[in-house]
């Protein structure tokens, strides 16, 4: 089995700077070591929610520690100072719409303002980046709705062989032709 390298990269000037505890890294790593067999090497940043320094660690979590995946968390919403979907733009060769939708129509079962959301996801060599909301129960939602897609996506795209916790989600791959 292989070996999965995850980025996870969470946006918070406040949590950053102390001011409260980062409840959202350690809900998506929660999540991903739920849904996934592999062993899995993390790593994980906290930072303010600045354009430039995201645009940094997203190259950096591509392009130097080679993460099969880039999940970010915060910075989606309607705020001044909400810029991790553009961040994410700047860095991706491809863009991946599809997570964002399904992402805000997964959370609009439990709030009518997930409308106001901008989760993204996109492609930059073999890393596959997803935008995740920064509270921890939208975290889980999110990833809920979107997981099964994950392990295929970064298959085409080159990356590592991702095996799930069948008993808890299913990945999709096509079925091979014989």
């Amino acid at each position: 089995m292989q070996i999965i390298t995850i980025g996870i990269l969470t946006l918070s000037d406040r949590a950053s700077s102390g001011v409260y505890e980062d409840k959202a890294t350690p809900e998506v790593q929660r999540v991903l070591n739920l849904y996934i067999k592999n062993d899995i090497i993390y790593h994980k940043e906290l930072i303010p929610d600045e354009y430039k320094n995201i645009v940094q660690k997203l190259f950096f979590l591509a392009d130097e520690k080679k993460c099969d995946l880039i999940i970010t968390s915060g910075g989606t919403g309607p705020a001044l100072r909400d810029v991790t979907p553009e961040a994410t733009e700047k860095v991706c060769d491809k863009m991946l719409p599809g997570f964002g939708e399904l992402m805000r129509q997964a959370s609009l079962q439990f709030v009518p303002t997930a409308i106001l959301s901008r989760q993204s996801a996109g492609i930059r060599g073999k890393s596959l980046i997803l935008n995740l909301p920064g509270n921890p129960k939208a975290i889980s939602q999110c990833l809920e709705a979107v997981f099964s897609a994950i392990p295929y996506c970064i298959d085409l795209i080159g990356g590592a062989f991702i095996e799930t916790n069948e008993e808890i989600i299913k990945a999709f791959r096509p079925k091979k032709k014989e």
